[in-house]
């Protein structure tokens, strides 16, 4: 066996072994730890410093394209949905709403001309059931998976049916002569009132509610891609400048195709994003609102002319809360200032001649309107029903009778919400189109403007060859 001699030390004891060689081979650095390492390296010299200036330009303006690809493809796809489904949505669900109060409307004036109803009136309360059904049938299809919305599908397609059953049998009682079918109309009214409308407006507010939500996704403006496309131009600059600064050339073509390709985006991308904003804007402000504005007045005219229908059909047998007044009059003088109100918004609203003048022509129908109702209503008082009739529903001696009066408002409402139709969707489809080939426009142009930083940082390191 060998023996190991140790060398003393001062102060006594001996001094330890010299180290040997480690007992395997040396460890590896990391991948991570490596590339850094290279990456300084290369920082040294010239050339590694272009190479990596050219990665960063390329990597930078091809983030730049990839974000205003993803930025503007999401509110392209919002801008498209306010164009082709949110808003027909929206519009649907008020024409569900109004198709329903005109029904109403249509089946108490009916009513009214007891057995010989007029051919119009019935094709016009079939008309509005029919469009009802479709359009709930088209609702259920084509609305989103919205609880809420479905809820209320649901139960408007389970009470329709009772409510035209009851009306049914409020006009075959009617036609026999009998007292009972003026009860059977008043509970239809009732259910119609308290049941179907509601959930009919409940509808339609849910289905605004997500037009308005599309509008501010459509609207957002696109941070993102801004702040990228102004950092991927200051970085362009900042290496043309250090070009000039090095080799005295003013110009890198590659840099300067490179920078003008990411300033073609750019720009486009913010006068294309402010045109779609402005129009999308003016599309809900001019258009939607508007809308909102004519379809709640036109649903007061129509629920405002089936409450004076029932006031003569009731003749005093449904009082209101106070027990003293006539239910149905108290709904129709609610009803009239409603409409007023709305009316007075809608003028407001109104931007142009087209659009004023129908509401102009309501405004002033629903003064005869009102007019011709307290006449109506003053005779009917007096206990003279007979005459009091036709002043309402109109005859061959009464031609200005308060349902003409309320057949001039309804037809200027109606011209009123398809003038204000057009002008949404002018406005909705010129914001949409001003987002057309941005998307494939800026990825294109980012792919030239990374593969020009390329060429142009490659011709400088051809000089170092």
């Amino acid at each position: 066996m060998a023996i190991t001699s140790r060398a003393p030390v001062p102060g006594g004891g001996v001094a330890a072994p010299p180290a040997g060689p480690p007992d395997g081979p040396p460890r590896p650095g990391t991948a991570w730890a490596e590339g850094v390492e290279r990456l300084r390296a290369a920082a040294t010299t010239e050339p590694g410093r272009l190479r990596i200036i050219g990665a960063v330009l390329a990597a930078l303006v091809l983030l730049f394209g990839a974000v205003t690809v993803w930025e503007i493809s999401d509110r392209l796809s919002a801008a498209d949905d306010v164009v082709g489904r949110s808003q027909p949505l929206s519009a649907d669900a008020a024409s569900i709403y109004r198709s329903l109060a005109d029904a109403d409307t249509a089946s108490s004036s009916g009513f009214l001309a007891g057995g010989d109803e007029p051919r119009e009136v019935r094709q016009r309360y079939e008309k509005d059931i029919a469009n009802a059904s479709k359009l709930l049938v088209s609702a259920a299809a084509n609305t989103a998976a919205d609880e809420d919305s479905r809820q209320q599908i649901a139960l408007l397609s389970e009470q329709l049916p009772r409510y035209t059953g009851l009306i049914e049998q409020a006009r075959a009682t009617n036609k026999q002569g009998l007292p009972l079918g003026g009860a059977y109309l008043r509970y239809a009214n009732e259910q119609m009132s308290t049941q179907l409308l509601p959930a009919a407006q409940r509808l339609y507010e849910a289905e605004t509610g997500r037009l308005y939500t599309d509008y501010d996704d459509a609207r957002s403006l696109p941070l993102a891609s801004l702040g990228t496309g102004l950092l991927a131009l200051a970085a362009l600059g900042w290496a043309q400048r250090r070009n000039y600064l090095r080799t005295n050339r003013v110009f890198n073509h590659g840099l300067v195709a490179a920078t003008a390709a990411s300033l073609v985006v750019l720009m486009w991308l913010a006068v294309g994003h402010a045109v779609a904003r402005s129009e999308l804007g003016e599309a809900r402000s001019d258009g939607q609102e508007s809308l909102k504005v004519l379809n709640d007045a036109r649903i007061a005219s129509l629920q405002a002319r089936a409450s004076e229908n029932l006031t003569l059909i009731a003749r005093g047998a449904v009082l209101a809360a106070d027990k003293k007044s006539d239910k149905y009059d108290v709904d129709f003088t609610s009803n009239m200032k409603q409409l007023d109100t709305g009316l007075a918004t809608a003028l407001r609203l109104a931007d142009d001649t087209s659009g004023r003048e129908p509401v102009i022509r309501a405004a002033d129908g629903v003064k005869q309107w009102k007019q011709r109702h307290a006449a109506a209503r003053e005779t009917d008082l007096r206990g003279d029903y007979q005459d009091a009739l036709p002043q309402v529903i109109g005859d061959k001696v009464h031609k200005d009778s308060s349902g003409a009066s309320f057949d001039t408002v309804d037809a200027s409402l109606e011209q009123a919400v398809a003038h204000e139709q057009k002008e949404f969707t002018r406005a909705a489809r010129a914001g949409l189109g001003a987002l057309g080939g941005l998307v494939t426009g800026s990825a294109a142009l980012a792919v030239v403007g990374a593969a020009a930083a390329l060429l142009g940082i490659g011709r400088r390191l051809s000089e170092y060859r």
